[in-house]
């Protein structure tokens, strides 16, 4: 009876694992196939919340009409997407155009650069940026940036039926619950992330900006082409933790290299451009972001691979408010605190209950 009792608990178990596994691999399936709609309902959440916030300051502040607020931020966010993604449009077809213009002067200036790694070290990485097809790259590049018009419509349909329901929501969580204690943890954790990921990409925001228009003044001051594409690309990569900075450091040296052919200007855009981020991002951006994300630093490294493996570039720039939510919501379930506290920097997540507090405080 007993080894009988055991090999049911076995094959249960079994069972359970071989659902869960095939439960993760059509989870998977669904994310990377369904990308395009996942990312932009993702970009609309956050836009919806970032503005959400906006209309209840200005409700409340200027006394004007909820409906009126409404209205005016949504105007506001299609006329910014659609500059935005005009905006992006226009630099990727600059870039294009330019692209071919000085490859031939890149494949000259190459030999001068690469000389002191020795012959066979020159010879490899010049065959590898020959079998580079440079043509296809293009023709990718163009394509995405033809689909960001048609992702900035769908987000745009997106936050406006999500400030149709907004009225509901409250509703729609109440009879959701089983009691009202349960629908206001609910709400506290809606809150809870919201005002963490607003606060991160504000401040994200600002200082991406700065970096920005400092690379730009940089290749202005040099004299260089493409300042406006390169700052752009920093402003969108300064959003990447970690790893985001470096590699916008890498390409604006680079970059420097193909339009000046000379090792001296890019040593120099190189080294102000890598003072620029060590400067804001290992010195204002922690000042400015303090006690609130407290995100393990290994479990963003991980979150920006996975969600960079699922939705590409997307997926890295949304990798830690998605990383935040989990911690906050798993901080909330008893048998998922585990995940919680392998998320947080000190292993003591913060399930968000301070944060109604500041703000009322703040309000």
């Amino acid at each position: 009876m007993v080894d009988q009792s055991n090999e049911t608990v076995l094959r249960e178990r079994l069972q359970t694992g071989f659902l869960g596994v095939i439960a993760f691999s059509l989870l998977m399936f669904m994310l990377v196939q369904a990308k395009f709609i996942l990312i932009s309902l993702a970009i609309a959440i956050i836009l919806f919340s970032l503005t959400s916030d906006a209309i209840h300051a200005i409700s409340t502040r200027l006394r004007v009409p909820n409906w009126l607020a409404t209205t005016l931020a949504l105007i506001g966010i299609a006329l910014g997407l659609l500059w935005i993604s005009t905006t992006i449009v226009a630099q990727v077809n600059e870039i294009v155009f330019l692209a071919i213009t000085y490859a031939e002067r890149a494949q000259a200036a190459l030999p001068a650069l690469t000389e002191r790694l020795g012959p066979e070290a020159q010879e490899r990485i010049i065959t590898a940026l020959t079998n580079f097809n440079i043509t296809g790259w293009i023709r990718s590049l163009a394509g995405q940036a033809s689909g960001i018009l048609s992702g900035s419509v769908l987000v745009i349909l997106f936050v406006g039926f999500m400030f149709a329901e907004q009225v509901w929501f409250p509703v729609k969580i109440e009879r959701l619950a089983d009691d009202p204690e349960q629908a206001r943890q609910i709400r506290q954790i809606i809150a809870s992330i919201m005002h963490r990921v607003n606060r991160y990409l504000v401040v994200k925001t600002g200082v991406s900006a700065v970096t920005a228009a400092i690379v730009w003044g940089i290749f202005t001051v040099m004299e260089l082409e493409l300042a406006t594409a390169i700052a752009l690309l920093t402003f969108i990569l300064n959003f990447i933790p970690s790893v985001g900075s470096i590699v916008a450091t890498i390409i604006a040296a680079l970059l420097a290299f193909v339009l000046s052919g000379d090792t001296t200007v890019t040593l120099i855009v190189g080294l102000l451009c890598s003072t620029t981020q060590f400067l804001i991002g290992n010195v204002i951006d922690p000042m400015l972001l303090g006690q609130t994300l407290r995100l393990s630093s290994f479990g963003i490294i991980l979150s920006l691979a996975f969600w960079g493996a699922i939705w590409g570039v997307p997926g890295m720039f949304l990798a830690v408010p998605i990383m935040v939510a989990l911690m906050v919501i798993c901080a909330h379930i008893p048998w998922l605190r585990g995940v919680a506290v392998m998320l947080s920097r000190e292993g003591l997540p913060d399930d968000g209950a301070g944060d109604s507090a500041q703000d009322r405080a703040a309000a």
